[in-house]
């Protein structure tokens, strides 16, 4: 069997850049004096004038891409989650979410994926940040495929989005010419025993959970969950009415995330008995990213055991 490719989601962005830069000559870049690692340095070697960098100042850099946004460009401004998200999150919400301007960040490296960079960079608090602003389109696509299909979605819609992309290379398995839409999830394995809801690089753990699981006979469906805000609540409900039990699955803390997003969903719409597998309330540290994410849980395998345990229930 072929070995299955692998592509860190940051460089998808990168890539998409380049593409729509060809397109769209209102498209700009801004950047935060990590150009080589958040890959925008592929769109200042295509457009160079068309790239900025700001300097390790992201506040700055979020009202200056306001700035070109109420002049009528398409700016992406670029950064760590943890500085994109964390350090500049006032200029984002006052000068980019509260005017309702057509920004788009790309936050990368989110995460404990982030592995040696340590605590200080790991950002799992980005979700409940962004979805806390009004207006805010917030999301984390899993794999290559789907993170370029993110960025033209990113672009064409008109307001702001925060796009979370990671650090570590992981695997492809979505095909080229996706349907994607923002605010539509995706049902990558059907099954009616339990729902596995996940977003980001646990897409796949929850997909090779889900396969593992049929083994044991219990059937998992496993939907994709790419937009975090707005949810593709239809899909949800669905699932949690057909299933009647939900594991959500996210490389981010289990609070403020996706989990608590499901959550609220269905204590009021359809009350539905959730496990939360995500960052439990602690910060990361300083380790290789793929132990890292099996210490903390976020694993096909510890994916596994839950879904295994809440069958029981």
């Amino acid at each position: 069997m072929a070995e299955i490719k692998k592509i860190a989601t940051r460089d998808s962005y990168g890539n998409a850049l380049v593409q729509l830069g060809a397109e769209h000559p209102d498209l700009v870049v801004f950047d935060a004096d990590l150009a080589g690692a958040t890959k925008t340095a592929m769109f200042k070697k295509a457009y160079p004038d068309r790239h900025f960098d700001c300097g390790i100042a992201e506040g700055d850099m979020m009202a200056v891409a306001a700035g070109a946004a109420s002049m009528g460009m398409v700016p992406f401004a670029s950064s760590f989650a943890m500085f994109a998200a964390g350090r500049a999150f006032e200029q984002v919400r006052n000068s980019i979410g509260y005017p309702h301007l057509n920004v788009k960040i790309g936050a990368t490296h989110g995460g404990i994926s982030v592995g040696e960079d340590g605590a200080s960079h790991q950002c799992c608090e980005d979700f409940a940040l962004m979805r806390s602003i009004p207006g805010m389109v917030v999301m984390c696509p899993a794999d290559d495929v789907e993170a370029r299909c993110a960025v033209k979605a990113a672009y064409e819609h008109k307001g702001p989005v925060y796009l979370r992309f990671g650090r570590l290379a992981v695997p492809v398995f979505h095909e080229e010419g996706m349907d994607f839409r923002i605010g539509k999830g995706e049902v990558l394995l059907d099954g009616d025993d339990i729902a596995i809801i996940a977003t980001g690089l646990m897409t796949y753990e929850a997909l090779e959970a889900g396969k593992a699981l049929r083994e044991q006979g219990i059937r998992a469906r496993v939907i994709n969950l790419c937009t975090i805000k707005p949810l593709d609540e239809d899909l949800i409900l669905k699932a949690a009415r057909e299933c009647g039990k939900v594991i959500t699955c996210e490389e981010h803390s289990v609070i403020g995330g996706l989990g608590e997003a499901v959550c609220a969903l269905l204590s009021e719409k359809q009350p539905t008995k959730v496990r939360r597998i995500g960052v439990n309330d602690e910060f990361g540290h300083s380790g290789p990213a793929v132990e890292l994410l099996k210490q903390f849980g976020l694993s096909k395998e510890h994916i596994i055991e839950v879904a295994a345990e809440m069958a029981k229930e």
